[in-house]
């Protein structure tokens, strides 16, 4: 069993407050959960109103079926917003 971790901080350019990056969050989690069957969290950042950092976490049977899930779901919140920093990690169980 492998678990695929990464994550990704990001910019919100649009957020004018907390509320407004909750909003983004929110439906930015969803879809994701939705769309990949991933778990993510907001792991830091949680007091800037234009700066978010998700934690993606996914378990495949094999590390080419979870780095293929992180990298769709990285691919799809670079459509979304402006990426500054990502780490991904696979553990092996």
């Amino acid at each position: 069993m492998v678990v695929g971790i990464c994550k990704i901080r990001f910019a919100i350019r649009q957020s004018r407050s907390l509320k407004d990056k909750r909003q983004v969050l929110r439906r930015l989690k969803d879809r994701m959960k939705n769309k990949f069957n991933i778990s993510v969290a907001e792991v830091d950042n949680h007091d800037l109103h234009q700066t978010a950092q998700i934690g993606l976490a996914v378990a495949a049977a094999d590390a080419a079926h979870a780095d293929s899930q992180l990298q769709s779901a990285l691919n799809f919140v670079s459509m979304e917003v402006e990426i500054l920093d990502v780490s991904t990690e696979l553990v092996n169980l």
